[in-house]
């Protein structure tokens, strides 16, 4: 027992130092990972990641209902009850049965063959594109409009969403007018409340209409519920018309009556319940055609041409193929199919039959004809196999009958059914009625999903929804514009209008496709790989031409709806961001053009203001001195780059996080005044650094400024002695007297940060100059009269041309009067001369010289003196002495005020040419009280010598 408790010890001995060694081993690799416990205070682990990546959903967003309501099981259809019946479903609908026979008829079966492959081309390039979309990443909800605003972007994923959104509105609409038009021309008749068609489906119409919105508005459960009677019906319905092709002969067939070529009506032939198809002049068609004697034609018609009997609906070994597959009879509304030359039909002779009730053509059947292959994604064998049966069972005039009017109201493919025509009148009534619920159902919340998404602002209504996830509000909306569609009352007119809408939607899928592969980004890897740009592409031309071919005018309005919603989503600013190949796209034709720019100076033609505008970013970092944006945007007709710039002080480290808070500033400023630029802050612990940083590297590329802008500091009268730095440069450079004598005035015992604005005022001018950029600044710019739409300026813009500065004055002046807030506004070019100069001839040259700028301005030359002038030329003077005599030598003799000045020496001029007997004419006037207009002189100042090339050649 001993031996035995001591084993267990031993053991247990041994089991503790098994597990002390793990526990060290752990240790270990906690000790490994010491290099990134820092990491994982900030950022998941990996295997959170992961797990949230498995977990990830996207798609559109649940309602509050399906959220927060009790769990449903997950819809495991499969492909074969969740997808390929439900497209069978709209495939074989209403225009199987009640359109596709007379397109045959209409066209030939060579013809339809061409518009049900055209048709279904473009939906199978379409589906090779959207696969490639749905499986770069995961789409498990959403459809159309989700892959197209997650990758064209919001823009066009709303402009898209809305024309998908009315495409299945008013497929809806046709639903409901195809089911009353099975059910009041086949079923019941009798039910008719009117002669005319049109007005039974828009009373029934709404009526039908009013009972699937209740059962939409139930819920969706209770349509999913309905959903599978109608799919039994439409596979009722194709079982049976496939087993009737096959069995249909001579013997089965209906009985049908014809003048020529003209088909009668049955009910106009009948005696004593028997078809009079003879030329007896006692029998009825002798009286429909020849009982008028003055209707002569009609008449010659009757006895040139034999009365025949022929079953309707031979079978396919009657050889009627032939006849039906090549030949087409395009005609227009009220004219005879079969007649040669085209003549107009007369229902009172009976032939209502062989009349067209709408001018048809090869396209405007694409049209009519596409909204049934909207989901076909494959080879179209049904509609292939349906064509060529149709071709080969069933008389060419009778297929040409339209409503089946020779045959007393009959539908012609229910006649073909297998066992009885009721199959298809039920089943095809049934499954009509219920693709217009899968319609009413999907379009509320496609257009709640838009909505949610808000992008568009006007929509945010109808992304409420009930307790149970119901968008009801939507519901209305689609119910009121689904009603407008129905009182059309006309399938014929409703479809083309659907083609629009649905190919406008599969267009922009084969764009998606086509710029996500040519711009090959990182982040487009689809799984599926039969793709490639030519087949996006030529899908999108497939799309275009079919929208232009079928109908030009709904295709223009589709286009309209699309091009007025994106510029609405524009102009309003999508706030959501996607990663959408828009995006991509922009950036390459930046990265394209930016290349494409070269780095040289640029002709003198192409030359335009650049402008860095320097802003001193506050204690709260937003900026000051923003009126220097209203003139920013007064000069915008320049067309030239505009970046916006600001330097924070301090360490990178600790104010590195706020430029995202003070650029957010800026933009808001910036978007408030309606100025579009880049934004370039930098953080730097030496501001007069940070400003040398900025205006050397704003920029890219041959994209960068040719002007630096600022506003002038004010607080320079109480400002100390600039740095030594500063006084050196003045020296070498400068030697301005305005900005020396600010410094001579200053107290000494005044705050450091005045002195502070000096010297970045300083490093401006200084990089600028070594930079070759010209400097624009404003005083009292805060003063700066800001843009109001109703509020234009008046009076004068008056440009003082001293030395070289001239040139991008004149340019700066023109662009003000350009924009329509300085239209009202006169340019006067004040130019200098010196006591030496012929001001007459200078005057003669400056007009000509303006002359060739195209630009309107009055000049006047105006003559100072050495000592005066210099004050204005500080860029050209070696020394400023006696500044403050000059200026106060100035004030005294009132030359202060330009106008006075002019004013006197045309006086003096004029007393002295009168002297001499001479008269010299002038431009320009006086106003008579410029007191209030000098307040607001605006005066630029620029470093132009570079830049004055450009003036020249304008």
């Amino acid at each position: 027992e001993d031996g035995s408790g001591g084993g267990g010890g031993g053991g247990g001995g041994g089991g503790g130092g098994h597990h002390h060694k793990e526990g060290e081993a752990l240790n270990e690799d906690l000790d490994d990972l010491d290099l990134y416990r820092e990491e994982y205070t900030g950022r998941p682990r990996v295997a959170s990641v992961l797990t949230q990546l498995i977990q990830y959903r996207a798609g559109i967003n649940p309602t509050s209902g399906e959220a927060h309501g009790e769990e449903q099981k997950a819809a495991n259809l499969g492909t074969i009850l969740g997808v390929f019946f439900p497209c069978i479903q709209n495939i074989f609908g209403v225009l199987l049965f009640i359109r596709l026979g007379w397109i045959v008829g209409v066209a030939g079966g060579f013809q339809t063959l061409m518009i049900v492959l055209a048709c279904c081309t473009c939906t199978l390039l379409t589906a090779i594109s959207m696969s490639a979309i749905a499986t770069n990443g995961r789409v498990p909800a959403g459809g159309s409009y989700f892959m197209i605003s997650r990758s064209l972007g919001p823009e066009f994923g709303s402009a898209v969403g809305v024309l998908f959104y009315l495409a299945n509105t008013v497929a809806a609409a046709m639903y409901v007018v195809g089911a009353i038009e099975i059910a009041i021309k086949y079923i019941v008749p009798q039910a008719a409340l009117f002669e005319d068609f049109f007005n039974n489906a828009r009373i029934y119409g709404l009526i039908l209409l009013a009972l699937m919105g209740i059962c939409v508005m139930i819920g969706i459960r209770f349509v999913s519920k309905v959903a599978p009677i109608s799919l039994a019906c439409v596979l009722i319905s194709i079982l049976s018309l496939t087993i009737g092709f096959f069995v249909s002969n001579d013997s089965s067939s209906p009985r049908m009556c014809a003048l020529g070529s003209r088909l009668l009506r049955t009910k106009d032939l009948m005696e004593n319940g028997t078809m009079q198809c003879t030329k007896d002049p006692s029998g009825p068609i002798y009286r429909l055609y020849c009982q008028n004697q003055t209707d002569s034609e009609a008449c010659q018609y009757f006895m040139r041409n034999e009365a025949s009997a022929f079953p309707g609906i031979p079978g396919i070994a009657s050889g009627v193929f032939v006849k039906n597959f090549w030949p087409s009879h395009y005609t227009d509304a009220g004219y005879l199919y079969d007649s040669n030359p085209p003549e107009l039909g007369d229902k009172a002779r009976g032939e209502e039959p062989s009349m067209a009730d709408i001018s048809t053509s090869l396209i405007m059947l694409i049209g009519i004809y596409f909204p049934s292959q909207r989901n076909c994604a494959t080879i179209p064998t049904p509609d292939i196999a349906s064509t060529l049966l149709f071709a080969a069972n069933v008389d060419g005039r009778l297929l040409r009958d339209k409503f089946g009017v020779s045959l007393d109201g009959k539908l012609v493919a229910a006649l073909m059914a297998w066992p009885t025509e009721w199959l298809i009148l039920i089943g095809s009534c049934l499954s009509t009625v219920g693709a217009g619920l899968q319609s009413l159902t999907g379009a509320p919340r496609l257009f709640q999903a838009i909505a949610a998404d808000s992008v568009i602002g006007l929509l945010a209504p109808f992304k409420v929804t009930t307790a149970r996830g119901e968008p009801f509000r939507a519901q209305l909306l689609t119910l009121s514009m689904c009603a407008a569609g129905v009182l059309i009352a006309d399938i014929d007119a409703l479809t083309p209008l659907i083609s629009q809408f649905f190919l406008m939607c599969y267009g922009f899928v084969n764009m998606a496709t086509c710029l996500n592969s040519l711009l090959s980004e990182p982040s487009w890897r689809p799984s599926f790989r039969y793709y490639h740009w030519t087949t996006s592409s030529l899908g999108f031309l497939f799309c275009l031409g079919l929208m232009f071919m079928s109908s030009w005018y709904f295709a223009i309005l589709a286009m309209f709806i699309a091009v007025a919603i994106y510029f609405y989503v524009q102009w309003k600013g999508a706030t959501i961001e996607w990663g959408d190949a828009t995006n991509g796209l922009q950036l390459s034709a930046a990265k394209k053009a930016l290349l494409s720019v070269d780095e040289k100076p640029p002709h003198a033609k192409n030359w335009r203001p650049q402008l860095l505008v320097l802003l001193e970013a506050g204690d709260n970092l937003k900026p000051k001195h923003v009126c220097l944006l209203d003139l920013l945007s007064q000069l915008k007709a320049g067309r030239g780059l505009t970046i916006v710039g600001s330097v924070i002080q301090g360490m990178v480290y600790d104010h590195y996080a706020d430029l995202d808070d003070a650029k957010a500033a800026l933009r808001s400023v910036m978007k408030a005044k309606r100025v579009k630029g880049i934004v370039k802050m930098i953080v730097s612990q030496d501001v007069v650094q940070g400003i040398e940083h900025l205006v050397q590297s704003a920029g890219l590329g041959g994209l960068e400024h040719n002007c630096v802008m600022m506003s002038f500091p004010t607080a320079w009268s109480s400002a100390v002695p600039p740095s030594p730095q500063s006084q050196a440069w003045i020296g070498v450079r400068f030697h301005s007297a305005l900005l020396q004598s600010a410094a001579m005035q200053a107290p000494v015992d005044l705050k450091r940060h005045h002195a502070e604005a000096y010297d970045k005022f300083m490093a401006v001018i200084r990089v600028s100059a070594v930079c070759g950029k010209a400097v624009l600044v404003p005083k009292n710019v805060d003063n700066f009269p800001t843009k109001f739409p109703d509020q234009k300026q008046t009076g004068t813009i008056d440009l003082w041309w001293i030395v070289h500065d001239g040139g991008l004055l004149l340019l700066l002046a023109h662009l003000l009067k350009r924009n329509k807030f300085w239209s009202k506004c006169r340019l006067r070019v004040f130019t200098v001369a010196q006591t030496s100069d012929n001001s007459v001839e200078m005057r003669t040259f400056m007009c000509s010289y303006i002359s060739q700028l195209r630009m309107e301005a009055d000049v006047e030359v105006v003559e100072l003196q050495t000592a005066i002038m210099s004050a204005y030329t500080a860029n050209r003077t070696l020394s400023m002495t006696n500044r403050c005599e000059v200026l106060s030598q100035t004030d005294s003799q009132g030359l202060a005020d330009p106008q006075v000045f002019v004013d006197n020496l045309r006086d003096m001029k004029t007393a002295a040419e009168t002297a001499a007997g001479g008269t010299t004419a002038t431009s320009g006037h006086t106003n008579g009280d410029l007191s209030a207009e000098m307040e607001n002189q605006y005066t630029f100042s620029a470093n132009a010598a570079r830049q004055e090339p450009a003036l020249r050649s304008m």
